[in-house]
């Protein structure tokens, strides 16, 4: 089954400062604010919407189609791409352009100081979805990124009757009430954290049912506490599957919803699939950075089955319909 992940790629920069912020930032003056961090080295990452949905599907079997937009630097992260098998053609390289990229700066308390430049990603990927692509054997998530895109890759979708998730994440305050509505409308799963389901109600004003009628399914992850899914006939909760250790859940909300997708594509009921992205996500708080960790496929199933029990759904019975959903906005 073809899978389609548009969003972003970037490079988290990452920095610890050996100090509190709060010991170099004084109140009175924060009007004519002026410091200077010493920190203790820079590591970079591979990150990014896209990349990381799709590293984790790689790590799953599954090679995507990555659609974003990259820059004159992305040699390094281009070169690990391939390392996994991954095809190429929907990433745009845009010349005199950074790939985007976050700078991360957190100190012994846990604060973060981020800067973030969008770099490549304010341009457009121009990866055309055309009529080649089978709805019966195609799924597609469009991620957080380059706005127009969003706009554009989930119309495309509807349009050409092709089930897509629809995760608005660190978008959804760049994004009109309008926006983000017609966009939900038609796709067959909106996925968000708590925090970002209660801005996605307050800036659409549609409540769950309301969404309900315009998406077959809203995914919500709750981080430690698992996940819940509601559709037209109830909700129903998803707990979180136990982590070796826990070190840092950055990443943990891209897992997750590269699991959910392997679990789709297999054929499998959403609850299973959200599951399946559960166990993913278990994976990814074991380490730092969202490209880190890895697994085998007995280690994954295995660890699934630990958590979930051994019987998985009916799966290639249970085909991928898109949603008839309302498109009124």
């Amino acid at each position: 089954m073809r899978i389609m992940v548009s969003g972003s790629l970037a490079y988290d920069r990452i920095m610890d400062f050996p100090g509190k912020f709060e010991d170099h930032i004084l109140p009175e003056k924060i009007h004519i604010l002026n410091v200077c961090f010493t920190v203790n080295g820079l590591v970079e990452k591979f990150g990014g919407t896209a990349g990381n949905i799709a590293y984790n599907l790689a790590l799953l079997g599954e090679r995507p189609v990555i659609i974003a937009t990259a820059g004159e630097d992305f040699d390094r992260y281009e070169q690990w791409l391939q390392t996994l098998g991954l095809p190429l053609e929907g990433i745009r390289r845009i010349e005199g352009e950074l790939t985007a990229g976050a700078y991360i700066t957190t100190d012994l308390l846990d604060n973060q100081i981020t800067g973030f430049n969008p770099g490549a990603m304010k341009f457009r990927a121009e990866f055309q979805v055309d009529g080649s692509c089978n709805p019966e054997e195609t799924l597609a998530i469009v991620a957080p990124g380059n706005l127009e895109d969003m706009a554009a890759y989930s119309k495309a979708y509807k349009e050409g009757g092709i089930p897509y998730i629809f995760d608005p994440g660190q978008s959804i305050t760049a994004l009109s009430g309008k926006q983000l509505r017609q966009m939900i409308s038609g796709s067959e799963v909106l996925i968000s954290n708590d925090y970002e389901l209660e801005m996605i109600t307050k800036r659409t004003g549609l409540e769950m049912t309301e969404l309900l009628a315009r998406t077959k399914a809203v995914v919500t992850t709750l981080g430690e506490q698992g996940s819940v899914v509601h559709t037209p006939e109830g909700r129903e909760e998803v707990k979180a599957a136990r982590a070796a250790r826990v070190v840092d859940p950055t990443g943990a909300g891209d897992a997750y919803r590269a699991g959910l997708i392997k679990g789709l594509v297999m054929r499998h009921e959403l609850i299973t699939a959200a599951r399946i992205g559960a166990t993913c996500a278990s994976y990814a708080v074991e380490c730092h950075g969202t490209q880190e960790h890895s697994f085998s496929e007995e280690d994954f199933w295995g660890r699934y089955r630990a958590n979930f029990g051994a019987e998985l759904d009916g799966g290639a019975g249970n085909r991928l319909r898109t949603t008839e959903a309302s498109s009124e906005l």
